[in-house]
């Protein structure tokens, strides 16, 4: 972290699953979750990263690759 810059290493389930959830979060009036301007760029950086890591979002099977990743992250009950 000498440089400034914090890495987060996801799994590919977990980035997945975090894209789809910022997606939606950023189709939603946002002012009433995030209540800080500030907040903006980190989640625009993150959700731009990942759009641009993961292939899976372009796959004709994408809906059933999201529900697989959500399937293996939800803890079992």
């Amino acid at each position: 972290m000498s440089d400034g810059q914090v890495t987060i290493k996801l799994t590919s389930d977990e980035a997945l699953v975090l894209s789809h959830w910022l997606e939606k979060l950023q189709m939603t009036d946002l002012s009433r979750i995030v209540d800080d301007p500030a907040v903006w760029a980190p989640i625009h950086r993150i959700a731009g990263t990942l759009d641009k890591g993961l292939p899976e979002l372009f796959a004709p099977d994408y809906d059933q690759r999201l529900e697989a990743a959500r399937h293996r992250l939800r803890p079992e009950s």
